[in-house]
């Protein structure tokens, strides 16, 4: 039987080498510190413009709908020109939206906010897809992306928060580091060479579709909690309890900050994370039905380690089971799915006139624990299949 073709790097892909790896993963550091800068200023956005609840929610989602679409053009796309060229396309973009929410802030220009915000997640979603890809390829590490990505998350809601707390004109001088950093990481992976491009080689079907089943069994499922966790942490809560900007920039920092340090070393399994997420989440339930900020803080920290967690198995898992001339467009539906839990403080905004915020976020919990009981279930279905 002939098997069908597949496709493999068309010029020698470079030795993977953590200096390379480096060099290029400081483009994902933008563009987490980009997501975030905007969140650690919602709370500016209200003060100075007068933004209604719904309408910072709104924005705060529209860059999801910039992102996943964005996830899904440049995943194949970087698997047929190239990473590099993807990426460092992107990142260019990347630094533009900035400048656009810069100007948006300058002017008191709340139009401006919105296709600011949309570039950002377009620009984003490019850099996750080519980027992750990229990266992984450069230094041979999964995860090498996810924390950089994480650390960029964590760094850049804090820096906003302590600018728009002490410095002059909040909403534009928030956005500086961002424009720094971007053009900075773009110079430094000008080193790095290209990894993608492909040329049709002979495969095992079988293999590939074994593996895009468990791929869409286990990993996809997951994926949606990687941002619940932490924007339930850093948006819905610091609402919920109306904290001032320090809180929400320290809330900005230490989910992900969380995230960061737990995906760095830990060995993750599905139910593991739904767990620590399930954990945070009611912590997060008690702490919105006290208005106790203390909790508060201590469900960000328990809600950024299930993120960690999450992110840590989804990265990994992906990168195992992804043919390698697929990497890119497996990796981006792994984001793609991911980010759609970024719509869940808009979800629970738009519920909260039915119910209360505790009441919602123990649905949540209820919801992760379900999760991970099945988890628990197709795990040990998988070993006694393993086992002859």
């Amino acid at each position: 039987m002939t098997t069908p073709p597949v496709t493999a790097p068309a010029a020698a892909v470079p030795a993977a080498t953590g200096t390379r790896g480096a060099r290029a993963a400081w483009i994902m550091l933008a563009s987490g510190w980009s997501a975030n800068q905007f969140s650690a200023l919602l709370g500016a956005y209200r003060s100075h413009l007068g933004l209604t609840e719904s309408t910072v929610t709104g924005l705060f989602a529209v860059y999801v709908v910039g992102l996943i679409p964005a996830l899904l053009v440049a995943g194949p796309l970087a698997d047929r020109r190239g990473r590099r060229r993807v990426a460092l396309a992107a990142l260019a973009l990347n630094v533009l939206s900035t400048l656009l929410l810069m100007v948006g802030g300058a002017w008191g220009g709340a139009w401006l906010l919105l296709p600011g915000r949309f570039l950002t997640g377009v620009s984003a979603g490019a850099l996750l897809a080519a980027g992750s890809a990229w990266i992984k390829e450069l230094s041979g590490s999964p995860r090498r992306s996810g924390l950089f990505v994480s650390a960029g998350f964590a760094t850049g809601g804090l820096v906003a928060a302590l600018i728009a707390q002490w410095a002059p004109w909040p909403m534009v001088t928030g956005y500086v580091p961002h424009v720094v950093l971007g053009a900075a990481a773009g110079w430094l992976a000008l080193a790095a060479p290209e990894t993608g491009g492909s040329v049709p080689v002979h495969g095992s079907e079988a293999a590939h579709d074994h593996n895009g089943h468990r791929f869409r069994g286990t990993v996809l499922p997951l994926a949606p909690w990687v941002f619940t966790a932490p924007t339930i942490g850093f948006v819905t809560l610091p609402s919920t309890l109306h904290t001032g900007l320090i809180l929400t920039g320290v809330a900005t920092a230490v989910v992900p900050g969380t995230g960061l340090l737990t995906a760095r070393r830990a060995r993750s399994t599905p139910t593991a994370g739904l767990l620590v997420v399930a954990a945070g989440t009611a912590t997060a339930a008690v702490a919105a039905a006290t208005g106790s900020e203390p909790l508060a803080l201590l469900a960000a920290i328990v809600l950024g380690a299930g993120y960690g967690l999450a992110l840590a198995h989804g990265l990994t898992r992906t990168a195992a089971l992804a043919p390698p001339h697929q990497l890119a467009r497996w990796t981006a539906r792994f984001w793609t799915a991911a980010y759609l839990g970024m719509f869940t403080p808009y979800v629970l905004t738009l519920l909260g006139h039915i119910t209360t915020t505790p009441v919602l976020l123990g649905g949540v919990t209820l919801l992760a624990l379900a999760h991970a009981g099945f988890s628990s279930y197709q795990a040990q279905r998988l070993a006694r299949r393993r086992t002859p």
